[in-house]
């Protein structure tokens, strides 16, 4: 069976609720029927990418 795809809006959403912390990241998880480690990944991949947000002249 091949892998799921999420999208980056569908990641960023996830990952911006569990930022978020009004829910547990368990119930996240479970809710929407992801492996708990993945979800690990994209919040680690998230943060260490978030200056991008901005571009690199804006301070």
């Amino acid at each position: 069976m091949p892998r799921k795809k999420y999208t980056s809006e569908f990641k960023t959403k996830i990952v911006l609720s569990i930022l978020q912390g009004d829910k547990e990241f368990n119930v996240i998880c479970s809710e929407n029927g992801l492996n708990p480690n993945m979800v690990r990944k994209w919040k680690q991949e998230f943060l260490q990418n978030a200056h991008l947000a901005f571009g690199a002249d804006s301070l």
